[in-house]
């Protein structure tokens, strides 16, 4: 072929001359640049394949990375795991089967990946989200999502999300504001965890997190200078008070000190607010996470002693008395997953009293027919969003959607032992969710979350709006 039919047959005369004319009308400072960026324009995306690798994630345990190719660029993400074996040293056999089996089906998921999912979105426009993740579930023939596996599926959607918001020439968190139908974004509070539990750290504290929220900041920066001078105070006072065998962190980079009670872990991070000069402009919540410690009917506090006192049994009853009397001594507004998973009536007894936010996890499991359920019945009133419960991005902003109509507060969250993708903190500001959940002002994982939010925050300028004392009311996505 010679040159002439090779321009003739792509155009390519006509299409420079256009691109010229622009650039001449443009009065472009540099014409090859913007001659190059006019006829990449003139492309449209298409994703040419998918390829799927095996990483680690926080806790160095097995996930699932992506990078989705499309004739223009190589958009990368990754999906957290679940949740990693936890275990006694007695359960070292038992901990070391759930991660061979964990990395078999991590493994699985790459090859489904590499094989039927990118042969099935080859040609497909990345601007199309539901679309393209609708062409993922259908690949889910038993649709209950383990033929691929949901950390799996979230990965392959979060990256066609990117090539979706860089075709647009937008930003990942005005790309989500798009596909949510909203145009306003929400900068969102952090719910920054200073003290862990329960089966995310080593010592006797039986709740899972105690969280800081500073809702009396101006923006997410002031909030983060706040989170973080607390976060160091507090460990000034676990050093003077239990010593620098104390200040080890769990898995969410909270602090772990050898306490085995609420209130004793709530002292700790009041001392640490006050000390920090932000008495009554910061907020605490907890995790709970009662169904690691639900036994029967019953919650046992002690299940992490090794030798028990015999008084750590409580009825639900007892628990709800424990948590009214909490919120009345301390500026407790949210309580996460106070009762097992399965403890409806309960939920809904403490819900009833409106004494803080009731956010739903395991309860909920970020399920829409679950979501309907706990609405109806008012089992709860707020989400925690976790993307990958859910499976893909227009899941998970219809679970959003669902939640807001109800007037429900929603909480962004973070896994424990993510991996350092930032896709969420963009999620919570397109969502304009009010709340996110990304653990403590430490570890990469972490702080990626956090980071990205600050960049967010600088590049919306004086459009950025911080959720603030309207934690639990940002905007309706409808």
């Amino acid at each position: 072929m010679s040159v002439q039919e090779y321009l003739e047959k792509h155009l390519l005369s006509r299409k420079i001359e256009e691109a010229v004319n622009a650039a001449v009308r443009a009065k472009a400072p540099d014409p090859v640049l913007f001659i190059s960026t006019h006829m990449r324009r003139a492309v449209p995306a298409v994703i040419t394949g998918v390829r799927a690798r095996q990483i680690l994630d926080g806790r160095g345990e097995p996930a699932v990375e992506v990078s989705l190719h499309t004739n223009k660029a190589v958009h990368r993400a990754s999906g957290a795991a679940a949740d990693a074996p936890e275990g006694t040293a007695a359960d070292a056999a038992r901990d070391a089967e759930k991660r061979k089996l964990l990395a078999r089906a991590v493994a699985d998921a790459v090859r489904v990946i590499n094989d039927k999912v990118s042969e099935a979105l080859v040609g497909m426009d990345p601007q199309q989200q539901a679309q393209i993740d609708q062409a993922i579930m259908d690949l889910d023939k038993a649709h209950h999502k383990a033929e691929i596996g949901v950390n799996a599926m979230l990965a392959v959607s979060i990256a066609a999300c990117k090539a979706g918001a860089a075709e647009k020439e937008v930003p990942l968190y005005k790309h989500i504001a798009e596909l949510v139908g909203k145009s306003a974004t929400t900068l969102p509070v952090p719910a920054i965890t200073v003290i862990n539990g329960g089966t995310h750290a080593g010592n006797s504290l039986p709740i899972q997190e105690i969280m800081i929220l500073p809702v009396g900041a101006k923006n997410f920066e002031e909030a983060m200078k706040m989170g973080s001078e607390t976060y160091h105070h507090l460990k000034d006072i676990i050093l003077e008070k239990y010593g620098s065998n104390s200040c080890n962190i769990g898995d969410d980079g909270g602090f772990a000190p050898n306490i085995s009670s609420m209130s004793e872990g709530l002292d700790l991070v009041i001392g640490a607010i006050n000390r920090a000069g932000y008495n009554g402009r910061i907020k605490l919540a907890i995790d709970v996470a009662a169904t690691d410690f639900c036994i029967g009917n019953k919650y046992d506090l002690e299940f992490k002693f090794a030798e028990k006192l015999g008084q750590g049994f409580k009825t639900a009853d007892d628990m709800i008395e424990i948590y009214s009397q909490l919120c009345s001594e301390y500026p407790l507004v949210s309580i996460e997953q106070p009762f097992d998973k399965d403890d409806w009536e309960h939920s809904k007894k403490f819900t009833t009293l409106e004494l803080c936010q009731v956010v739903g996890d395991d309860l909920l499991m970020s399920d829409p027919e679950r979501i309907k359920r706990a609405v109806n019945e008012y089992t709860c009133n707020a989400l925690v969003l976790k993307a990958n419960q859910v499976g893909t991005v227009t899941e998970a902003i219809e679970v959003v959607r669902q939640a807001k109509d109800a007037h429900w507060g929603v909480m962004v969250s973070h896994r424990s032992g993510d991996t350092d993708d930032s896709f969420i903190a963009d999620l919570a500001v397109g969502a304009a969710a009010g709340q996110i959940k990304a653990g403590a002002p430490c570890r990469g994982e972490c702080l990626s979350k956090y980071n990205q939010l600050l960049r967010i925050e600088e590049e919306l300028g004086s459009d950025g709006v911080y959720a603030g004392e309207n934690w639990r009311t940002a905007p309706s996505t409808s």
